[in-house]
């Protein structure tokens, strides 16, 4: 997963999976947040438009915290 976030228009991009240019489909889930897919109609990342207001941090500085996910197998 990478994370980018442009200061200049506020806004956030979390990129699950990679895809070539204009290969992903973007669906609005609300006026600030927008999904893009793939031709399998998997996940490849969430855009937030004003994304210090919608976090309520302070613009052009976010922070965020990343918890690993626990893997368990099972034999």
């Amino acid at each position: 997963m990478k994370i980018y976030y442009d200061a200049e228009v506020d806004a956030l991009y979390l990129q699950f999976r990679v895809v070539g240019p204009g290969a992903a489909q973007a669906r609005p889930l609300g006026d600030q947040i927008i999904a893009d897919y793939d031709a399998e109609g998997r996940l490849v990342g969430l855009e937030i438009l004003d994304a210090s207001e919608l976090l309520g941090e302070e613009r052009g500085r976010l922070m965020l915290e990343i918890t690993p996910a626990l893997v368990t197998t099972t034999a």
